[in-house]
């Protein structure tokens, strides 16, 4: 089933300035009981958001008011762990398009290309002026644009790499089914020329 389609995308930002995130503390292994996508978002971070009476730990950023959008910024290494879908399942349940990192872990990049989430690597530096700029003002937008492949906010700005394949199919809104099938009537056009 085709996803949105995803060009530019100018968003506040929730900044987790922490290094190492592995899928297991994105979305704990006791919530993967589920097949379909929906809800994992209210599970994202479980263990961060929560304390063991489930009361909100006030000092996490996701139970601040203060930060919100649809750009989660995160610390180097994103992704690492066990190779879990839900992981980026759980991140666009909970309303993020992009999540910003200098690092991300092989497979959770593909799953969450895979699952209409861009996963925007930018140098350390780049990152850190994310950061301070998030922390200065929680308001500050940052703009992602597929189209160009770039990333920025207040002046600063970066290119950013992607497979071009991948590209194409979030700006056409394509899973892997959908961009085979926009291919029918090249392949149809083929096989009648070589029959």
């Amino acid at each position: 089933m085709a996803k949105e389609k995803f060009i530019t995308l100018k968003s506040t930002a929730v900044p987790i300035a922490v290094e190492n995130i592995d899928t297991d503390q994105i979305i704990p292994a006791r919530f993967l009981k589920a097949t379909t996508r929906q809800g994992f978002g209210d599970n994202l971070f479980r263990d961060w958001r929560y304390d063991s009476g489930n009361e909100p730990i006030k000092d996490f950023v996701l139970n601040q008011g203060a930060y919100s959008g649809r750009i989660l910024v995160a610390g180097k290494n994103f992704g690492c762990g066990s190779s879990r879908e839900h992981a980026a399942w759980a991140i666009h349940d909970f309303g993020f398009k992009v999540v910003v990192s200098s690092f991300f872990a092989d497979i959770f990049k593909n799953n969450a290309l895979n699952n209409g989430l861009l996963p925007v690597v930018v140098s350390d530096g780049f990152l850190k002026k994310v950061f301070k700029a998030i922390s200065d003002d929680a308001k500050t937008e940052i703009e992602v644009d597929l189209q160009n492949q770039t990333i920025g906010f207040d002046g600063e700005k970066e290119k950013f790499e992607i497979n071009a394949y991948k590209k194409d199919c979030m700006i056409n809104g394509y899973d892997d089914i959908d961009y085979l099938l926009s291919l029918h009537n090249e392949v149809r056009e083929f096989d009648l020329a070589h029959s």
